[in-house]
């Protein structure tokens, strides 16, 4: 099986017909039932997909050494064909199953290197791992039968893996972008009449880089095995350094990075002669895979690599930007900014996305463009949750002769919104903390409040920012002045916010457990947070003696991007 010839990605058109695609059929029928998105049957396949999609197109417009322009590819997308054609000089590296080159396989694992034998199902990140079982601590995902994956999702799981490779013991390495990293991604959907509106083939190309941001300063043609690591042995691609820097080899491989050595046995179930069914997608199929063969000290990736597909951080501890992975609290508007346009605040820097930043550089019209961000909240090797969702972009690219870039205007006023708020969420979640437990210590995580929270002032936000954004554009540097009747708005909607979301908690469990004397303490501390100059202060509302940081530090709690 050849991951660029079969028909294995699972697609939804626009009348809502599903099927099974090859990767150059994505412009299969875009001006007439279009491929609207993906359709896998995992949240984290899909995200995997695109990201799969993203980096072949990203790496066949490279390696053929084309312009790429993506106004035209959004106009006018390359026909099946043409995009058959860009791929064939990448067809080795896709084979699946072989004697030679396995996509995303380390064929050197032999006897001699004593691989363990895993069953297929612990591809998947959530599934328990050999400690969890033999603890017996295997709650919510139990381990079960020896199930078996069909070829296209064996495909898809080990790439999911290997994207999102968290820690997983001495030697089994982290992906490029670290466990569990957070990817944001462009999606744009056109709002003129001329082409259906939606297209998964603008989703992969927003996010496609120009080829001048991969091209190397050597002669000659690339070499795959520099691309694509499983095309040669471990030891040749480490060589004596025992890392993998991004100027050993080619910057693409940044898209196909494999910290694990694995192989997947895919000749158990093919001399069988009752086709099975697949445990991810349930189709019947002759062929499988029940097992893998794995071992530890992959590719260490270290460095300055980074990933054109999320956001980085840097702070006065790190010499280099760091990825930015979800947090338990999920992925809220107080990281909007940082992910869109950047932000910088105390010891904290927050860089944009490559794919994102490009967006913003060469903005298109006639649609509607949003972030489409998504990735599991890790701990070390353990899945707390997978997030996802989409979130406004506006247009930044007016500058003004004289001042400031657009998004810089906007940003100094957005990041008082967002302080302010973050303040208020940690003075809500304290004062449910008081009215439940007390002053005192305890056990327990109140972070489903500031979930809330977010999630009841997120509309008001981003209307805010759409008038601030009309604001700059028309005051530019006169917009912080002008903005205060926006940010006394913005107070106004955090205290009743807040003090309604503490009604609505608080006082019930107060009530229930007959204590209302430390539910008046509590609601009385949080509405002097509320109407304080402190948090006036934050927004630029009053002046105060500074007398520390803005940010509300809470036991337990660790402040990051």
């Amino acid at each position: 099986m050849n991951l660029l010839e079969e028909r294995w990605i699972p697609v939804r058109r626009e009348s809502g017909v599903t099927a099974l695609i090859a990767p150059h059929e994505m412009t299969d029928g875009v001006e007439s039932d279009p491929i609207v998105a993906l359709d896998a049957p995992r949240p984290d396949f899909n995200g995997a997909l695109i990201q799969f999609l993203i980096g072949l197109v990203q790496t066949a417009w490279v390696v053929a050494d084309e312009y790429w322009d993506r106004d035209e590819a959004l106009w006018s997308p390359p026909t099946p064909e043409k995009l058959r054609e860009l791929f064939s000089p990448l067809k080795r590296a896709f084979e699946l199953e072989g004697e030679g080159p396995r996509f995303m396989q380390d064929l050197s694992l032999g006897s001699a290197d004593n691989p363990t034998e895993n069953s297929v199902t612990c591809l998947l990140i959530e599934y328990p791992g050999a400690k969890t079982i033999a603890e017996n601590a295997d709650h919510f995902v139990k381990r079960g039968a020896d199930p078996a994956f069909c070829l296209p999702c064996a495909s898809v799981a080990l790439f999911t893996l290997m994207t999102n490779a968290p820690a997983g013991g001495v030697g089994n390495r982290t992906s490029v972008r670290g466990g569990g990293p957070l990817t944001t991604l462009i999606k744009y959907t056109r709002t003129d009449v001329a082409q259906p509106a939606a297209a998964l083939w603008r989703d992969v190309a927003c996010n496609v880089l120009e080829v001048a941001a991969f091209r190397m300063e050597k002669a000659g043609p690339r070499e795959l095995a520099e691309i694509f690591p499983w095309l040669q042995s471990i030891d040749q691609t480490m060589g004596d350094r025992g890392t993998v820097q991004p100027l050993d080899v080619d910057p693409l491989q940044v898209y196909w990075a494999t910290p694990r050595r694995i192989t997947l046995d895919i000749s158990v179930g093919v001399a069988e002669a009752a086709p099975k069914s697949c445990a991810i997608c349930a189709r019947t199929v002759q062929r499988q895979v029940a097992r893998y063969h794995a071992k530890n000290h992959g590719l260490n990736y270290e460095g300055p690599w980074q990933h054109p597909l999320s956001p980085y951080y840097r702070s006065k501890s790190s010499a280099l930007p760091l990825p930015v992975h979800p947090r338990p609290d999920g992925l809220t508007y107080r990281h909007w900014l940082g992910w869109t346009i950047g932000t910088k605040r105390g010891d904290w820097e927050v860089l944009p996305a490559r794919c994102v930043h490009a967006f913003h550089s060469t903005r298109v019209s006639a649609g509607q463009v949003r972030m489409w961000a998504f990735g599991y909240d890790m701990d070390k090797m353990k899945p707390r949750c997978w997030y996802e969702g989409t979130y406004p972009l506006f247009d930044l690219t007016t500058s003004y002769p004289e001042s400031p870039e657009l998004a810089d205007v906007m940003a100094s006023v957005v990041t008082l919104l967002v302080g302010a708020a973050e303040e208020v969420a940690g003075h809500v979640r304290d004062a449910v903390w008081r009215a439940w437990l007390g002053a005192g210590k305890g056990r327990g995580d109140l972070g489903f409040v500031e979930a809330e929270f977010w999630a009841r002032t997120e509309g008001e936000f981003y209307a805010k920012v759409e008038r601030i954004l009309a604001m700059a554009r028309q005051f530019g540097q006169e917009t912080h002045d002008r903005s205060e009747p926006i940010r006394r708005e913005w107070l106004d909607s955090l205290r009743q916010v807040a003090q309604r979301l503490f009604d609505d908690i608080a006082a019930r469990g107060c009530v229930e457990s007959g204590n209302p004397a430390k539910l008046a303490t509590a609601h009385r501390g949080l509405v002097e947070h509320l109407f304080g100059k402190k948090l006036q202060a934050t927004l630029g509302l009053v002046s105060v003696e500074p007398t520390g940081s803005a940010r509300v530090r809470r036991p337990g709690r660790k402040v990051s991007p």
